[in-house]
């Protein structure tokens, strides 16, 4: 450890920033050999982008567009596989991408996508509406893939000419056209012959993306080359796309430090005086609240979280103020009882917030709750059931993800006074996600959607069609709830395009939120994002603000790898 890397551990450790600088040797040797080679490479080679979106302590080469993004790399989802539309959270609007624009029939059960001519994929085949329809049945295939569950509401696709893609579908479904839009599309003339594309680990991509070209791939780095046949002429100015890996925020923030990153979407404490002052020039940060919100999610399959009042008693024990001052640094605010983010302010509901006085800290009437639901102190005031087991509970959180393991630990010292034994369990990325995705554990830390409306927030947080068996991997709905009453308004959202119709379903759904607390919303999630323009310049930030800065948001991030410039 170089002597400048050392005053800076210590100088983080004495803000508490890098916790973890005296890592269990496993850790701090998988850091250390990592680090020097990342570095050596980013100062060889300053015409590639150095960024940091997944936090691994290895990479495993994986580039399937179609399987969960935790487990393609960055950004297979975006850069490497486009989607037809996006929508630019920050200016609110659906930007055309592979697809120039969409028309819906009169009774909102037709949707025509007309493509972008011109278009190759990166081996130089033409790019069709053939590729569109063939993606849309493979995931109809392969129900494994349909993450964003399309056909619970297609029911056919078809390619009307080269250019033209048609989607029958079941029933009017207004917000489906987000979940069409954003599917990444994959080449027919290459997956019509892959046996099993959901184990399908895809090495040697072939896309119609900016970045196509695996030029490096090893256990801590790889790189990504151009797409020769990009249809964005000129795009994108970067060379290349590298990432080294690091297993978590502390680490991340260290490379940020040290000037071996480029691009970076971690949280860091204090980041004015830990990396702003250290380059006020080139160090620089936009930390919106656009993200999506922070929750602790209960599991409703489990007892005793199938009651709602354990839920609004756990919930009441939080003191969201200290982990908003601890753990987040101010960056943030507690979150109120509809779940919803600054992103969806425009649809808040007064009286859905009013109502949801279970966001507010309240230990005694915690602890009534518990009392009224049969939960009895029992040795030690740890409380018991009518079976008399313990409640006694793990709350999952990702290694490294600093921040949340501090939010995590001020939760189960709250939850010890209400008489629930909670314990903090970390777990690497890939495992965490994967228990979290099939409803195999008891609380865990995570987020909701961040997508246009509520309608999606709600969708994935109470929805019957969203509801996976325990052991089934879940895009969505990790809680594992369903309400009738949602179910009902939610179809009724999706028949119409009236603003005003959809605000006030929105609002109905808000009261059946707070009324059953399916999730524990904690604070709305700041939109991580770090620069430096040591090397590249055109980020966006709040003086240039075309779209997030996080690379965090797929396919968003897609606006800024291709519009960021080499110095």
């Amino acid at each position: 450890m170089s002597r400048r890397l050392l005053m800076l551990c210590m100088s983080l450790l004495s803000l508490g920033g890098l916790t973890h600088c005296s890592k269990s040797p496993k850790e701090g040797g998988t850091q250390q050999a990592a680090a020097p080679t990342a570095k050596t490479e980013a100062a060889a080679k300053a015409t590639a982008l150095t960024i940091i979106q997944e936090q691994q302590a290895s990479w495993i080469r994986n580039f399937n567009p179609l399987i969960a993004p935790s487990n393609a790399r960055w950004p297979t989802r975006s850069g490497i596989y486009e989607p037809l539309m996006i929508y630019n959270t920050i200016k609110g609007e659906m930007v055309p991408w592979l697809a120039l624009k969409h028309e819906w029939s009169p009774d909102n059960k037709t949707l025509t996508l007309t493509l972008r001519p011109g278009v190759k994929w990166s081996d130089g085949q033409p790019f069709t509406a053939k590729d569109v329809a063939f993606t849309f049945e493979l995931l109809k295939k392969h129900k494994a893939l349909d993450f964003s569950a399309v056909w619970a509401f297609l029911e056919g696709v078809q390619a009307k000419d080269d250019a033209t893609v048609e989607f029958t579908l079941a029933r009017p479904f207004v917000p489906g056209l987000l979940y069409i839009a954003h599917q990444p599309i994959v080449p027919e003339h290459k997956w019509k012959d892959i046996a099993d594309p959901v184990i399908f680990k895809n090495e040697t991509p072939v896309a119609t993306g900016p970045f196509t070209e695996v030029k490096v791939f090893q256990n801590q780095i790889f790189e990504l080359g151009r797409n020769p046949h990009y249809w964005q002429q000129g795009k994108p100015a970067v060379e290349s796309l590298r990432f080294p890996a690091y297993p978590g925020n502390d680490q991340a923030n260290l490379a940020l430090l040290t000037g071996e990153l480029d691009w970076a979407g971690s949280f860091v404490p204090d980041i004015e005086r830990v990396f702003v002052s250290k380059d006020k020039e080139n160090n620089h940060y936009w930390f919106p609240l656009v993200g999506n919100t922070t929750t602790l999610y209960v599991n409703t399959t489990k007892k005793p979280f199938d009651d709602v009042r354990v839920r609004k008693a756990i919930s009441m024990a939080i003191d969201r103020d200290q982990i908003v001052k601890v753990a987040m640094y101010g960056y943030t605010k507690p979150s109120d009882a509809t779940c919803l983010s600054e992103t969806h302010d425009k649809w808040r509901n007064p009286e859905a917030v009013a109502a949801g006085d279970w966001t507010k800290l309240d230990v005694a009437k915690a602890n009534a709750l518990l009392d009224e639901a049969g939960f009895k102190r029992g040795e030690g005031g740890v409380r018991v059931g009518p079976d008399k087991k313990p409640l006694r509970f793990e709350v999952n959180v990702v290694t490294g993800w600093s921040d949340w393991v501090r939010a995590a630990q001020i939760i189960t010292q709250n939850l010890k006074q209400i008489g629930i034994d909670a314990t903090l369990k970390t777990y690497d990325f890939s495992p965490y996600f994967e228990r979290i995705q099939k409803g195999e554990y008891d609380m865990s830390m995570g987020w909701t959607s961040d997508e246009p409306t509520p309608y999606y927030v709600y969708r994935d947080l109470m929805s019957s069609e969203t509801l996976k068996p325990t052991g089934e991997i879940a895009l969505r709905n990790w809680n594992r709830f369903s309400n009738k009453e949602a179910d009902e308004l939610l179809k009724a959202f999706e028949a119409t395009n009236d603003a005003e119709e959809q605000k006030k379903i929105a609002h109905q759904l808000q009261m059946i939120f707070v009324k059953y607390a399916p999730v524990i919303p904690l604070f709305p999630g700041p939109s991580w994002g770090e620069y430096s323009t040591r090397r590249f310049t055109n980020f966006p930030n709040k003086d240039n603000p075309y779209a997030k800065l996080t690379p965090n948001s797929l396919p968003e991030n897609l606006f800024v790898l291709v519009e960021v410039k080499p110095k």
